[in-house]
């Protein structure tokens, strides 16, 4: 096996050091002896196999030495001290930083993982290379997860596409990131990831003789420029695909993309030049193009996207890029893993983490290991968007971050001054979205009394999150320790409880040690500012009051105290198309940013003074606020095919006369009613039309949009969701 290894190990880099890398296979074969891992193999084939796919990624041999060790502290008898003897403190760090802190016990599995990804970021912050190791370690993991039981596997591959796949797609490791996913997929949805491989194996002679074609076409194109360049089709992952059916409601026939074709040149400006042929020779999809070669990804990515209508009216991708380029779209940050006499140039790496010193800092203060893991996905994990300031600037945010989050990325100091904001020199709300490509400029007060509570609902960022509390808190403890105190009480009194014998001091102080606050005063103020949330209090007190009440009360089972729903309900006799679970005659109305209709999975958000509004469950105002999730209710279709809701729908095609007509024909033969009608030509001859109708579930909305599919010269028919 060793022999083997060897030789796999030179294939990727003839200038290893393979006496060092032998003798920390022998150690790691000596620390496992015995060990088998659950498929029965012995458990160094494990350790093995992270150590290739390390070679593979071209890193250096410290890497690959680790990686052969990553189990060893954890899973042997051996310490980090003899580690250390053996191999020096550099691998030893690295080893220890890939541990898990197996040897501690936490309360809940939450707690756990935040911990552990804690552990991880600051070895990251170190060095860069223990995550490395670690998407290394979960790849092979998930290459044999078929030998878990099926609750492990299903664990496993969540937690893969929620935290790894997305380190990695940070990292600008797109090889790695996408085998997580389509593995994820094959794990968490079996039946729906065969029936997609199945059938892009029937399309894929029909989707090959099409890309041919094209390549053809743009290689006679191509040639007259007198550039090098490689042109090649390249097949869509299943997740992704998988994802744009989920996302934007279409079936596989409508999945034009399956492969992009991606065109490869020697630099930046022939980049240009192989765009301007393909915008020449066929019509661009406006808002499809994509310049991340002028404003690369914060994992270094850099392309230039375009979507055409090519031949025969179909759209396709396209994507160009440098070669180097593509290395690193490839293999992300392991592409600059360069050595020079055994160092690492840490210069040219530290600018690239930059995001990750970022991340450590506003991540410290967090406690409570939900809202960690909730931040970090926002920060680390979601897509961005691209702003200028005044000068010029480039800065990436979250997408849906404001001007606020916008001022705080400059510096607090311009978040805690904020009045107001101009977006592309208009004047905007505080709240307002800012999308890539807007120039943002904030207006500041010397005299401001600094920022507004109300910030904390609509800003993105933890960066912002973090500063705006942590200005209330040093500013206003005295001020924040008492609306603590009355928050606490205005909870207990909405739920039903008796303020009094609800917050008592014993029960209070329980929560106080649990939380590990000091005192009490500092437990009042941290939910005054907002440090912790009444979540993370009212469970447990719940818990003691029950438990009190059980004791003086044996025979009474107390499950509902709330005197709001104590009581009987007659049934629901809704004519307004919702039931809202356990409270009748209460005001409903749709949210407008997602249009709800029967067939939709939605969620009632409890407003002040208005009742409860309808929102999707995926609508994005209400992903957006996770920590309102106390004023969520569940709720139900009331299916009446006498009521009809209001959606809008959009459709982007090639324009030409009658297409509205058409369109207004199919929708009176279909017995709907249009109630507002918005049509637009853009330069480039393409028709956008934006219809209102009235319907009565998605089963109806969807037969009219695949209708509006199948109309010539139709491009996109899509539902408007905001």
């Amino acid at each position: 096996m060793l022999e083997n290894f060897i030789e796999k190990i030179k294939q990727y880099n003839p200038y290893y050091d393979l006496s060092k890398i032998v003798r920390a296979y022998n150690f790691a074969e000596n620390a496992h002896e015995g060990q088998l891992r659950k498929s029965g193999e012995r458990y160094l084939i494990h350790p093995a196999n992270v150590a290739l796919i390390l070679a593979e990624l071209e890193l250096d041999e410290g890497t690959i030495i680790a990686g052969l060790l990553h189990d060893v502290i954890e899973d042997t008898k051996y310490t980090f001290e003899d580690i250390k003897r053996e191999f020096g403190e550099e691998i030893a760090l690295m080893v220890d930083g890939v541990t898990k802190l197996g040897k501690f016990t936490y309360e809940t599995k939450e707690e756990r993982q935040a911990e552990n990804l804690r552990k991880m970021f600051l070895a990251m912050a170190k060095d860069i290379r223990v995550i490395l190791i670690k998407l290394a370690d979960r790849l092979h993991n998930m290459r044999t997860l078929k030998f878990m039981n099926e609750r492990k596997k299903k664990e496993k591959a969540m937690e893969t596409l929620e935290i790894y796949a997305p380190i990695a797609d940070r990292l600008g490791i797109s090889k790695i990131k996408w085998e997580f996913e389509d593995i994820c997929l094959r794990y968490l949805d079996p039946e729906g990831y065969y029936d997609l491989v199945e059938k892009v194996a029937k399309k894929r002679k029909e989707r090959e003789d099409y890309i041919n074609y094209v390549i053809d076409e743009l290689d006679v194109e191509l040639d007259k420029l007198n550039i090098e360049y490689d042109i090649y089709g390249r097949p869509k992952h299943f997740y992704s695909i998988y994802k744009k059916m989920e996302y934007q409601n279409k079936s596989f026939d409508e999945i034009f993309d399956l492969t992009a074709i991606r065109i490869l040149v020697d630099n930046v400006k022939d980049c240009y030049a192989v765009l301007g042929v393909v915008h020449t020779k066929w019509k661009p999809i406006p808002g499809r193009f994509k310049d991340y070669v002028a404003m690369p990804k914060p994992n270094m990515y850099q392309s230039l996207h375009t979507t055409v209508v090519g031949p025969k009216g179909e759209p396709f991708e396209i994507q160009i890029r440098t070669n180097e380029m593509h290395r690193v779209a490839e293999y992300g940050i392991a592409a600059h893993w360069k050595y020079k006499e055994g160092k690492t140039e840490d210069e040219d790496i530290d600018k690239k983490l930059t995001w990750l010193r970022q991340l450590l800092e506003w991540q410290r203060e967090l406690k409570d290991p939900k809202e960690f893991m909730e931040s970090l996905k926002i920060d680390l994990f979601t897509n961005q968007v691209f702003v200028f300031t005044p000068k010029g600037d480039v800065i990436d945010l979250p997408v849906g971050s404001t001007p606020v989050d916008f001022a705080y990325k400059i510096h607090s100091a311009v978040g805690n001054k904020c009045i107001g904001a101009k977006v592309d020199g208009r004047i905007v709300p505080l709240d307002h979205k800012i999308k890539t490509g807007n120039i943002v400029d904030v207006l500041t007060s010397n005299n401001s009394n600094g920022p507004s509570r109300d910030w904390l609902k609509f800003v993105k960022s933890t960066q912002a999150k973090n500063k705006i509390k942590q200005w209330f808190k040093k500013e206003r403890k005295e001020e924040n320790t008492q609306r603590g105190k009355e928050l606490l009480e205005k909870e207990a009194k909405r739920l039903g409880y008796p303020a009094k014998e609800f917050l008592k001091t014993e029960w209070l102080n329980v929560v106080m040690k649990k939380l590990r606050f000091n005192n009490m005063e500092d437990l009042y103020a941290a939910i005054g500012y907002g440090g912790i949330a009444l979540n993370q209090v009212i469970p447990k007190l719940k818990e003691l009051y029950r438990e009190e009440h059980k004791e003086k009360n044996p025979n009474v089972e107390i499950e509902n105290i709330q005197t709001n729903v104590n009581k009987k309900k007659p049934k629901d006799k809704t004519k307004q198309g919702v039931k809202v679970k356990g409270i009748d005659n209460i005001l409903v109305r749709f949210a407008k940013c997602c249009s709800p209709v029967p067939g939709d999975d939605i969620i009632g958000y409890i407003t002040r003074g208005r009742g409860v509004t309808i929102h999707r469950k995926d609508c994005p105002n209400i992903q957006n606020d996770p920590n309102s999730y106390d004023r969520f209710i569940e709720v139900e279709w009331h299916v009446d095919k006498k009521i009809s809701y209001s959606t809008e729908i959009q459709i982007i095609a090639s324009d030409r006369k009658g297409l509205l007509a058409e369109m207004t024909n199919s929708i009176t033969e279909s017995k709907m009613h249009v109630t507002a009608i918005n049509a637009r030509t853009t330069k480039e001859k393409l028709a956008i039309i934006n219809l209102t109708i009235e319907i009565s579930d998605t089963q109806q909305l969807s037969k009219l949009m695949n209708k509006f599919r199948g109309f010539q010269d139709v491009i996109e028919v899509k539902r408007v969701t905001s």
